[in-house]
């Protein structure tokens, strides 16, 4: 088994965008991929070693850049402007998470008709406006991600399904907040699941994590990456 890893560049809106495809050269044949959406930091290490995990198991994955080409935030600062830009237009930004699907779909060693996605904080936020524009992926699952809407209607149905991993002392999403993201997915005939952590802040998927309600918290990280892998395997099994 050899994990292997190259650059896709790709079109979309504001674009170009370069993101990081991830397989393993041992498997033959087209087989399930994974799109990895990034936290607020961007495409990093972190995102590409879930991916590398991914692979793994057989699937591939494509760590996906929704900030564009060379624009890596090299500080908290500087990566909350991007995200401010990239989130501010939620069409925009739905425009930006298809061009990623579409780019994960082009690849040679990708089924496209079996992809899935997920996303880490401001990357669960984009998974789940994935699903809510009604693309054509199979499951959605959002870790640590922020809840609210965009500001016109959702698909009907959204076909996606989706799997919310949260934090339930998590202070960008409050238990309202997270009962709200429930009703929204019910009112749309979502196939949904919410898995909530107690004693759990934001971010505990990542061990960097520091600040108020940020903290790593690892039986979180590993329930939830388990819970995921059950949620693939009842997808494409």
């Amino acid at each position: 088994m050899t994990i292997q890893t190259r650059p896709v560049e790709h079109d979309g809106p504001g674009g170009p965008f370069e993101g990081v495809y991830i397989w393993d050269d041992a498997v033959s044949g087209p087989r399930p991929g994974v799109l990895v959406f990034p936290n607020v930091m961007g495409l990093k290490a972190f995102d590409i070693e879930r991916g590398k995990a991914l692979a793994a198991q057989g699937y591939v994955a494509f760590a996906a850049d929704v900030y564009g080409k060379g624009r890596r935030p090299a500080d908290r600062e500087s990566a909350f402007a991007l995200m401010q830009e990239a989130g501010g237009d939620r069409k925009i930004l739905q425009g930006r998470l298809l061009a990623s699907l579409a780019a994960i779909r082009a690849q040679p060693e990708t089924d496209a008709a079996r992809v899935a996605a997920i996303g880490f904080c401001f990357g669960g936020k984009c998974v789940l406006d994935l699903a809510r524009s009604g693309a054509d992926v199979d499951g959605v699952a959002s870790f640590h991600g922020v809840y609210d809407p965009p500001p016109f209607a959702n698909a009907d149905p959204i076909r996606a399904r989706l799997i919310v991993f949260h934090g339930w002392d998590d202070p960008l999403c409050p238990p309202e907040a997270t009962v709200a993201l429930a009703r929204e997915l019910t009112a749309a005939g979502a196939d949904w699941q919410i898995h909530a952590y107690g004693h759990t802040g934001h971010a505990f998927t990542s061990p960097e994590a520091s600040g108020p309600g940020l903290a790593y918290q690892p039986d979180a990280d590993r329930r939830s990456w388990q819970a995921f892998g059950n949620f693939l395997g009842e997808l494409w099994g």
